[in-house]
């Protein structure tokens, strides 16, 4: 079986999110793939089987990822075996994959409408921050806070932030050079801080896009690595586009 490490939603090597992706060539246990899971120690890994695909943290299966299905495109298109739109089989459904002429991938993913949501306790002290508005979608909780300098310099506690009920926490801002910032933390999954997070923005794309009345915007992730996402909000789905890198290819003896 061939295992690749892609950097998504960069387009240089040692940026963005590293996704581990593994083709699948017969069908193997979830014991087996969140095993492979846990030795890559990546925030996820991809296993594409026919055009079945899911996702493990080191922890957990995951319902929905951004960035190692595009990381997942980049292989199918970069080693040449697929070239059109692909379709995935996902837990979230099916979803579509296109590469436009600019090398960059795009993909339709489901929109996570964010509600208003009361600040949960001790909220505040874990993240360090005074969150301006809390609102809640079907997978995270979203904090924004007043600034983008404030979303950069975050140091939260990341223990305390797993005792919220969500899969993770979205601490947002406006931008500066772009639209909007962003930083994702996911104790909960066993992922402290994400690099850059695909799924994040299905609920970033449209609470971003009924504040500046625009369905067409940048996102960037501000962690260590840093990276972009353009996205572009259409009703009931979010349409999220970056590029991706190739870092290491090999074969998993198992």
């Amino acid at each position: 079986m061939l295992l690749f490490t892609v950097d998504a939603f960069t387009d240089t090597a040692f940026k963005g999110n590293p996704a581990a992706v593994c083709l699948l060539d017969t069908p193997v246990t979830e014991r087996w793939m969140q095993s492979v899971a846990n030795e890559m120690s990546l925030s996820e890994t991809a296993f594409l089987l026919g055009d079945s695909l899911r996702w493990f943290t080191p922890t957990v299966e995951v319902t929905l990822c951004g960035h190692a299905t595009l990381a997942t495109a980049h292989v199918l298109y970069s080693t040449g075996a697929a070239t059109g739109q692909l379709e995935f089989s996902t837990a979230s459904g099916i979803l579509t994959v296109n590469r436009r002429t600019d090398g960059m991938i795009t993909m339709d993913f489901p929109a996570k409408q964010v509600t208003p949501a009361p600040v949960p306790d001790g909220l505040e002290k874990a993240l360090g921050a005074t969150p301006v508005g809390v609102g809640k979608s079907a997978l995270d909780l979203l904090v924004e806070v007043d600034s983008a300098e404030t979303v950069r310099t975050l140091a939260p506690d990341i223990e305390a932030l797993a005792a919220v009920d969500a899969r993770g926490v979205i601490v947002t801002a406006p931008g500066e050079d772009t639209d909007f910032v962003s930083r994702f933390f996911a104790p909960n999954v066993g992922v402290n801080e994400d690099p850059v997070t695909g799924s994040a923005h299905c609920a970033l794309s449209p609470y971003w896009s009924a504040r500046f009345g625009r369905t067409s915007l940048t996102g960037a992730q501000l962690s260590a690595r840093g990276g972009t996402v353009y996205v572009r909000h259409d009703g009931d789905r979010v349409h999220l586009a970056g590029h991706a890198v190739t870092v290491m290819s090999g074969t998993l003896h198992l």
